[in-house]
């Protein structure tokens, strides 16, 4: 009875740790949402596989929730996925066990987290996943003897032996399950909590004096929002010369790294984005340690579009580092988005890419003349196959006009494109395919139709919404949309530093269809007065939803649905 007490302080603990969470970080309803998606994920695929004894992609799930979430998040999806999971297989004095084991499976991936912050390899998180489902199932062995038997360590042996093979067997599906999907499942999961983790801070005159008095005296920096993604950008810049997903947030690689491309492409050399002393180049060269073939590849970008060397940013060779990532097989990470940004990383750099890496692109084509971020055979998007159609820029014609006529049949009639599977278009997605398109000599009604939706979504304060009914990571949204806005595909051209000026100087604005004139002042408020500025999502719609997403794990077990 005492061991059964243990589990349920175990199991109760954990609860309560996720309650505490919740109260202390209030999180984003979209987070919650997450979660209780993510736990009716585990449950369902849990129900799915019913009919193969201990065979379940559960464990998996609520590990890689963990890893990709948090401690919380990760042990709530776990217990919640037991809970509801068992009113299809029936509730008993094992759920609280299968409750607290899944939950701790959710602490076990946050932890692995630690370890692995940016990225963990495919036989890594399946080697894991397999020690950590033996290590589950052993422990539901242990739940038995102590809820069945006389708690005798003879006893103990007979549950633990007879177990060994059903606890192998669901090790052994762990390990295929994470194979077949792990890695895909973490990028998916770490894009969407990337994207809604941006706080909004009012500033205050205090503070808006302050961001005036630090800007003057510097060179191509707004000391105000504009009325332009450009000015928008410029006056997001941090004191570090970095750029967080929105203003007033922490500077990281991933925004600077875009918000540099954006700006180049509007006319402004990364060297001359400063903030007080710091430039933005002085933030990226910094921050140029970072060894993850993605970040590696947006810094040659920016290097070569500040007319830097890439083989001598911050006192690395960014271009050898990132040949060494091109695998035997010409592929970068066996990933179709990071191959096409080698491809366009080494052309910025003035290096050729070898054809074996061209000749594997080619042949990650779907059969609908679309890609997706992985290999073939996966669900095409507008986001990978705009990357793959700069990547070729036209030198692959029958595959370029496949891809093309991919885009121009998933245009939606708003005029802008949506992520895989997405509802609706969105202004990252819209800003990849114009990319693509004008890559590959696209000019006409479709490039026209997206640019006017990406105009449609320009704010008064310049930056740019993600949808109409979403407004998210401000900085990085706007940051691709300038780049198409500019209608310069990857990679840029050089841009030219300008020499210094006595003062401040704020951008009001620059067409997207001349980047190197000015708008007349009054036409550029006039356009953005009739732009739309569609409404957030409002609190109680998304409580809503995040209430639905745990209704459907509690109806849906009970039907057998999955």
């Amino acid at each position: 009875m005492s061991w059964q007490l243990a589990a349920f302080a175990i199991l109760f603990a954990g609860l309560a740790g996720g309650f505490a969470w919740y109260e202390r970080t209030r999180p984003d309803a979209r987070i919650v949402a997450l979660v209780a998606t993510l736990a009716a994920f585990a449950a369902l695929g849990r129900i799915a596989f019913a009919a193969i004894p201990n065979v379940k992609p559960t464990t998996d799930i609520v590990l890689i929730s963990g890893y990709a979430v948090g401690a919380a998040p990760g042990f709530v999806v776990g217990a919640l996925a037991a809970l509801t999971s068992n009113f299809f297989f029936g509730q008993g004095p094992w759920t609280p066990w299968q409750m607290a084991g899944w939950g701790a499976t959710g602490l076990i991936g946050a932890a692995l987290a630690i370890g692995f912050p940016r990225r963990i390899g495919r036989w890594t998180l399946a080697l894991v996943c397999t020690v950590v489902g033996f290590g589950f199932t052993a422990f539901q062995d242990f739940g038995d003897w102590v809820t069945y038997s006389d708690h005798s360590v003879a006893q103990l042996g007979v549950y633990v032996g007879k177990g060994l093979g059903f606890d192998a067997i669901h090790a052994a599906g762990c390990l295929v399950f994470a194979l077949a999907f792990g890695p895909a499942l973490v990028r998916s999961i770490g894009r969407f909590t990337t994207r809604i983790q941006v706080t909004w801070r009012t500033a205050t005159p205090l503070v808006v004096l302050a961001v005036l008095a630090g800007g003057a005296g510097t060179h191509a920096v707004a000391a105000r929002a504009g009325s332009s993604p450009a000015g928008y950008l410029l006056s997001a810049q941090n004191s570090d010369g970095g750029f967080g997903g929105a203003p007033g947030q922490p500077s990281s690689q991933l925004f600077s790294g875009w918000a540099a491309l954006g700006l180049a492409a509007d006319g402004y050399n990364p060297r001359d984005v400063r903030r007080g002393s710091s430039s933005l180049v002085d933030y990226l060269t910094a921050a140029s340690a970072a060894s993850d073939p993605g970040s590696i590849e947006r810094t040659i970008l920016v290097a070569a579009a500040a007319g830097m060397s890439p083989a001598s940013f911050g006192g690395r060779d960014l271009v050898s580092v990132l040949e060494r990532d091109v695998g035997s097989d010409g592929s970068v990470s066996d990933q179709t988005n990071l191959t096409a940004f080698a491809v366009l990383a080494l052309r910025a750099a003035g290096v050729s890419p070898r054809s074996r890496t061209l000749h594997w692109l080619v042949r990650q084509e779907d059969r609908d003349g679309g890609f997706n971020f992985a290999t073939a055979g996966g669900a095409s998007d507008a986001d990978d196959t705009g990357a793959v159609l700069e990547a070729l820029a036209g030198s692959q014609p029958s595959v370029t006009r496949r891809a093309v006529g991919f885009l121009e049949r998933h245009q939606d009639l708003d005029g802008g494109f949506a992520a895989s599977g997405g509802p609706g278009s969105n202004a990252q997605s819209t800003a990849w395919a114009v990319q693509g398109l004008l890559a590959s000599g696209v000019h006409g009604a479709p490039v026209r139709r997206a640019l006017s939706y990406l105009d449609s979504l320009i704010a008064p304060d310049g930056h740019v919404r993600y949808s109409r009914s979403s407004d998210q990571t401000p900085v990085w949204v706007t940051a691709e949309a300038a780049m198409a806005l500019a209608e310069k595909p990857l990679p840029l051209a050089a841009v030219r530093v300008r020499p210094p000026r006595p003062s401040v100087r704020v951008r009001t604005s620059t067409s997207h269809r001349n980047p190197g004139h000015h708008f007349d002042r009054r036409k550029t408020v006039g356009r953005h007065r009739r732009a739309t500025a569609a409404a957030a999502p409002s609190h109680l719609s998304m409580t809503l939803a995040s209430d639905a997403g745990i209704l459907d794990a509690l109806a849906l077990a009970p039907l057998g649905i999955g």
